[in-house]
């Protein structure tokens, strides 16, 4: 990570921990494969139980597992599922979710969330537990009622964080009446937000709807662009064949429209074995700059006995 740029906003005495838990978040590779736990609040139970979900995703341990099996992704969830669930799985990196709403919510409500924890909370949480807490995550809706609010509790939150040394990731996206979610235009204004805040990654949503996926990524260099020195990540969206997640992933990290991936319900919802192949084959193109075809052969276990065994000792560094 020779082009990591720490932030001014990083205490001096702390910049050896920030470098630390960056390292963390990225296996050294200022990519970041983010695996989210946080729609069990966003979502309630749609995502996790029902038609063509597997009966495990139903049980919260089961982020956990394809966590621990992905050679190198950061958990990112709330602070209550870690507590309950972190001393099982000690050597994943966690990324503490601190804000968060349900879809139960009407109308404006739908655009706004506040925060459950303070920054201290989670300081202090991470002294308690010796867990590795690499950062801190929050998200921020555009062009709602409660945008200002949401904006400063963000920003606090961020520079909190930097004091004491823990990575930032920011959910910005943009909603609201006659708002086009999807519009690579309206998207890069949200990064360049985030940016202003001083994110350190910046998850967006990806414009999947169009049809030509070539010029679809092409476009979306406004984004990365208008993001600066902070670091895009995509959103993985609906659940889709792995096939065709992993090509697209492939075209997004070979432009450098993207560093990196943020995916849930295309992993949890597949069952353990399933999930954590696409796991390892989704870490092998963010994380170790493999090929599509390394990837996809990893996904279709095919991997040759001696990339299983460089597999099995890259997880045990965490």
């Amino acid at each position: 990570m020779k082009d990591l740029l720490i932030p001014l906003s990083v205490k001096p005495d702390k910049r050896s921990e920030y470098l630390k838990n960056i390292s963390l978040l990225t296996c050294s590779s200022g990519n970041l494969f983010l695996i989210a736990g946080d729609q069990k609040i966003e979502h309630l139970n749609d995502d996790f139980y029902g038609p063509k979900i597997t009966p495990e995703d139903n049980d919260p341990e089961h982020l956990f597992k394809i966590a621990a099996a992905s050679n190198g992704g950061v958990l990112a969830t709330h602070l209550g599922l870690i507590s309950k669930y972190g001393n099982s799985y000690r050597k994943l990196p966690y990324i503490v979710k601190l804000n968060g709403k349900t879809n139960l919510n009407q109308k404006e409500e739908q655009n706004s969330s506040k925060p459950f924890w303070k920054v201290e909370d989670i300081i202090n949480f991470k002294k308690q537990s010796g867990l590795k807490i690499v950062g801190i995550g929050y998200t921020i809706y555009l062009g709602g009622k409660y945008e200002s609010k949401m904006l400063a509790q963000a920003a606090k939150a961020i520079f909190q964080a930097h004091q004491a040394g823990l990575a930032a990731i920011i959910w910005i996206y943009p909603r609201g009446k006659d708002i086009k979610e999807e519009d690579t235009h309206t998207i890069a204004g949200a990064a360049g937000v985030a940016a202003c805040l001083d994110a350190d990654f910046i998850k967006v949503k990806y414009p999947y709807g169009l049809k030509d996926k070539k010029l679809a990524a092409q476009k979306f260099q406004e984004v990365t662009t208008a993001a600066g020195r902070s670091r895009i990540i995509c959103v993985g969206g609906s659940k889709q064949p792995a096939k065709e997640l992993l090509e697209f992933l492939s075209l997004q990290l070979e432009l450098g429209h993207t560093a990196g991936l943020a995916i849930g319900r295309n992993l949890h919802q597949r069952p353990l074995e399933e999930a954590s192949r696409l796991a390892k084959a989704i870490s092998a193109l963010v994380l170790r700059k493999k090929t599509l075809k390394e990837a996809e052969k990893i996904y279709l276990n095919k991997a040759s006995d001696s990339q299983k065994k460089i597999s099995g000792k890259f997880l045990g560094l965490f």
